[in-house]
């Protein structure tokens, strides 16, 4: 499949790279800077330079033959307001020409949806990351509502709570489960669950809680 990475060099967005290429599939990847990419890694896919934020680049990598995107960009503290609900905007405009490609993201657990179960336990990771990762969690509910307001692309998504370093089991629970502080999982498992929502149509349109 053809796939286009945005967030190839962060925590979550490495563990995608590596997944999607040891899978087969064609990948390119939109970077600031190629250096921070494996080198490994690099003589296997295409890299774009360029700034996520700017259309033209974003169209660069984008064309009609893309199949999915994968959206893994991190926020911290250094991050413009809206980083993630920004670069989204762009990419949902390029998806609405010729290219048909599905919508795959990260977002994150402190966003409710729906069919949520919500406990004690998640109003405790809310009102965490309300306190203490505004600009994270602000960014994160405004992309899924940006989402929301694009029914006519195919969007799939994740919402992990607290990711950490590990290795892949391939066993996790992916649904509306209730969640809370200590929900984790492994980086290496959420891109895992984003590369089997690449033709996994049973997430069409919905963002479920990722947790062992």
């Amino acid at each position: 499949m053809k796939i286009s990475l945005f967030g190839g060099t962060g925590a979550l967005g490495s563990e995608c790279l590596r997944q999607a290429v040891a899978a087969g599939h064609d990948v390119t990847v939109l970077v600031r800077s190629a250096n921070k990419l494996p080198a490994d890694l690099c003589r296997r896919i295409r890299v774009v330079e360029g700034d996520a934020l700017n259309a033209e680049d974003v169209w660069r990598v984008i064309d009609k033959d893309t199949e999915a995107i994968l959206f893994a960009i991190g926020v911290d503290k250094r991050s413009p307001p809206d980083l993630c609900t920004d670069v989204t905007r762009i990419i949902l405009e390029a998806l609405r020409g010729d290219c048909a490609a599905r919508f795959i993201w990260c977002g994150g657990g402190s966003t409710f949806v729906e069919q949520d179960v919500i406990g004690l336990g998640a109003r405790f990771v809310r009102k965490f990351a309300e306190t203490f990762m505004s600009l994270r969690h602000v960014d994160k509910e405004h992309q899924y509502l940006l989402l929301k307001s694009y029914p006519d692309i195919s969007h799939l998504g994740v919402r992990p709570l607290q990711m950490v370093k590990g290795p892949m089991r391939a066993q996790y629970r992916l649904g509306f489960d209730r969640f809370n502080g200590f929900s984790r999982i492994s980086f290496a498992d959420c891109a895992h669950a984003m590369l089997a929502m690449l033709e996994d149509d049973i997430w069409l349109h919905q963002a479920p809680i990722v947790q062992y």
